[in-house]
């Protein structure tokens, strides 16, 4: 069922689990963040594996929403999170965090055995909705490895649940899949033909999949007895939540928008399309295949944005905003960087681990943040054409604190209605509109952005993004990421 339309007062919870930072925020009924909290997403070693740590997040979570209780009318509470996680479960929320196993870390290396046994059942590319990613991507490659190092544990578990899902389960005790969530490049389920893939059968996961439910619907009320020991609001109701990209592309739909393409920055650059034909995707070149959150494909492309923008402006980049001239000068003298500095392909096939800087080297620290947003803006357009047409483009996310970037996507896109939004609280804020999913009298309130005048960029970026292109797709990386590393941090 969905919340009920009179209920616009209401303040809604959302905890954003993202691989970094978790986020438990206080906002209103259409959409406003009040207030937000964060705290590192920690990590521990293993045995058996690197793994996040549930329980002491699961301390955090509910001891700030019993506070963030105390100063806002919260009614509904609701996750959503990074499509890399899942958690396999017992029957009790309350034992051990609920765990059987503990989480694996996406970023965990797989063990050789584990990465040649899985790749013949995965399937088809419409079976997993992406190429075979980096370390340990992938939930169904996560609970390939739980099922070959513990079998038992598996045996005895009770479900396997995505992340906004095991958070629903912990809250409320009533355990849902979701559309949106096993579409995101989670290899166990078939977007284009709503089924499971073919693996999930032939390993005997049936039985670990619960019903599916609406991202929007109300799975129960939080649990009596975790609400009396935490002091959480009384008859706080646990929507089925889902996957974070896919939620913050249902904001924009909710604004009315229509034929879009958006594109969010962070830790990942995700693009989003519902109009990309499924023959368009290319699992070679970062495409994928995703869910909305009504179960109906979005053609995706992903490219880890943040990584690669680390990599080149080192990890503690200036906050000062990069004048036009400097962007200018790195032009002129053709400074590149080339894909790509980490561990994933992106839009690349076979560039993982070969990025390299060509031509003079950036001097100054301001030089290296330039020559990242360049970098990241090219990344951007790059997965715009990947999806094909689309008049409007719409950017958000952790890129847009630098005015820049959005000035050179739009240079480097000049047929394209380019806008941006900076709110950076869209996953928080999206998850907040599903709870009046289907009641809502018309579009939510959404301010968008005009990157202005950039006639002065576009000449110049034309003919760099050209030559860049070029070389990128050619595979010119013939140094190694290593090498700038060592030379410049």
């Amino acid at each position: 069922m969905s919340v009920a339309a009179d209920d616009e007062a209401a303040t809604v919870a959302v905890l954003d689990v993202g691989k970094t930072n978790v986020k438990l925020n206080a906002v209103s009924a259409n959409g406003v963040v009040l207030e937000t909290q964060s705290v590192a997403n920690s990590v521990l070693p293993g045995p058996p594996w690197r793994h996040h740590d549930l329980a002491s997040l699961g301390e955090w979570v509910l001891s700030n929403l019993a506070a963030l209780g105390n100063r806002h009318p919260l009614q509904i509470f609701v996750a959503a999170g990074h499509g890399s996680g899942g958690v396999l479960v017992g029957a009790d929320p309350d034992a051990e965090a609920g765990v059987a196993l503990p989480m694996i870390d996406y970023e965990q290396p797989l063990p050789e055995a584990i990465r040649q046994g899985y790749a013949p059942l995965a399937g088809s590319f419409f079976d997993r909705g992406s190429a075979m990613m980096h370390s340990a991507t992938h939930q169904a490659r996560q609970l390939y490895w739980m099922q070959e190092h513990a079998p038992d544990a598996v045996a005895g578990a009770r479900w396997y649940l995505g992340l906004p899902q095991y958070w629903a389960w912990r809250l409320s005790g009533v355990a849902a899949s979701e559309a949106s969530f096993l579409g995101a490049q989670s290899h166990l389920w078939n977007v284009a033909e709503r089924r499971f893939a073919p693996i999930v059968a032939a390993r005997g996961w049936q039985r670990l999949m619960p019903d599916f439910a609406d991202a929007w619907q109300v799975l129960g009320p939080v649990r009596p007895e975790l609400a009396h020991r935490y002091g959480l609001p009384k008859g706080l109701r646990v929507l089925t939540g889902g996957h974070d990209s896919s939620v913050n592309h249902y904001r924009y739909h909710a604004a009315g928008l229509g034929d879009f393409i958006v594109v969010s920055t962070g830790t990942w650059i995700v693009g989003f399309s519902g109009r990309t034909p499924l023959g368009r995707l290319d699992e070679h070149r970062g495409m994928t295949l995703n869910s909305d959150v009504f179960g109906n494909p979005l053609g995706g492309v992903l490219t880890m944005g943040g990584r690669e923008f680390s990599h080149v402006a080192g990890t503690a980049p200036p906050a000062a905003q990069v004048p036009d001239d400097v962007v200018l000068g790195l032009i002129t003298k053709r400074t590149m960087a080339l894909p790509s500095f980490g561990d994933d392909d992106g839009l690349f096939s076979g560039s993982a681990g070969r990025g390299r800087i060509s031509g003079p080297p950036p001097e100054t620290p301001i030089e290296r943040k330039a020559l990242a947003l360049i970098y990241c803006a090219l990344l951007t357009a790059e997965c715009i054409e990947a999806l094909g047409p689309g008049p409007l483009v719409v950017l958000d996310g952790s890129f847009l604190r630098d005015p820049l970037y959005a000035r050179l996507v739009a240079a480097l896109m000049p047929n394209r209605r380019v806008r941006f939004n900076l709110d950076a609280y869209g996953v928080a804020s999206g998850a907040a509109l599903l709870a009046s999913q289907g009641q809502r009298q018309g579009p939510t309130p959404l301010s968008l952005a005009d990157p202005g005048d950039v006639s002065h960029l576009s000449p110049a970026v034309a003919v760099y993004a050209s030559q860049w292109r070029a070389r990128a797709r050619a595979g010119h990386n013939n140094g190694s990421s290593r090498d700038f590393e060592r030379t410049y941090r």
